[in-house]
């Protein structure tokens, strides 16, 4: 009797590992919501050329940009919960819900996070003819001037514009912001001075700040970073409980089955740890960050509640 138990439970069992072991058997799609050429779109094409090595099937990015994001990420959300639809998603999913009343998902419930890939750092840049030196000159300047100052950022729903906000709120300064369509426009928007200020990604504004171009004051994460080693953080001068900045991360349709979650999850992980994928993003102003889908799923959750907030208290008008 035992034995027939036993013989039982190989026949039930090796099916299922046959089917575990088979993930993938066919070519893999990994959206990102972005136009080519972003940093998004780099990061996912390097994954996507490293998990097709490791899985024998062809990963195809597929670009599908629009609406703040929201057209790639609902096609993916309404996807067959199978683990061949992924996407590459960023900071504006988690923005989403606060600014648009139908975005086509919803952010915590369509989509089962995989692994969070990387961070990105940003900085609080001024043109050099703002009259200010410092972090905490220009707040001061800004206070005695409420409404007088402007700041770029590459569209109302941007993580950029949202950081912004968020630095407003902690400092108590009155600065309007301009939206441009697309992170160059804005950037170019300070280089020439038509606006004062904007926040960007360190590693777009450190060869513009080494050459005189543009005035780093701040930048937006807990700890300095290593590309402008003298610029202070916003939490030890101006404005202690800010910590933020862009991040990455795979998610799958909700309803993917958990030990193909899992998997997904390791083999990021194992793409992540290659020294040439480090050195690539890294060159890029990205910091790799490992973890698990549940510690992904906690930082998702946290951070769509603190931009909720960060939008509210700004007046932000869902669109």
């Amino acid at each position: 009797m035992r034995r027939f138990v036993a013989i039982l439970m190989l026949l039930v069992a090796a099916p299922l590992a046959l089917a575990q072991g088979a993930f993938p058997n066919r070519p893999v799609k990994l959206v990102v919501a972005f136009p080519p050429g972003g940093s998004t779109d780099i990061t996912a094409r390097l994954l996507a050329g490293k998990l097709a090595e490791k899985w024998g099937q062809p990963v195809v990015v597929e670009n599908r940009p629009g609406a703040g994001a929201n057209i790639g990420t609902a096609y993916v959300a309404k996807a067959a919960p199978d683990g061949y639809t992924l996407l590459l998603a960023t900071t504006a999913l988690a923005i989403s819900p606060s600014v648009f009343r139908q975005p086509g998902y919803d952010a915590l419930k369509d989509l089962a996070p995989v692994m969070m890939v990387s961070t990105i750092p940003n900085v609080l840049v001024v043109h050099p003819g703002v009259p200010a030196r410092s972090i905490a000159e220009f707040v001061a300047h800004a206070r005695a001037n409420p409404g007088k100052l402007n700041f770029s950022a590459p569209g109302a729903s941007s993580g950029q514009r949202m950081t912004f906000e968020l630095v407003k709120q902690a400092t108590g300064t009155d600065i309007a912001m301009v939206p441009y369509a697309g992170g160059a426009p804005a950037l170019q928007a300070v280089l020439s001075g038509q606006v004062q200020a904007m926040i960007v990604a360190v590693v777009e504004a450190a060869a513009h700040v080494q050459a005189g171009k543009l005035r780093a004051l701040a930048v937006t994460t807990a700890r300095r970073n290593a590309m402008l080693p003298d610029v202070p953080t916003l939490a030890e001068t101006v404005a202690p409980q800010v910590d933020a900045f862009v991040w990455q991360g795979v998610l799958a349709p909700a309803g993917t089955p958990p030990e193909i979650v899992q998997k997904l999850h390791a083999d990021v992980r194992d793409v992540l740890a290659m020294q040439d994928v480090r050195e690539r993003l890294g060159g890029l102003g990205m910091e790799l960050v490992p973890g698990t889908p549940e510690s992904f799923g906690t930082f998702l959750r946290e951070s769509v509640a603190t931009w909720r907030r960060v939008s509210t208290n700004a007046g932000v008008q869902p669109e």
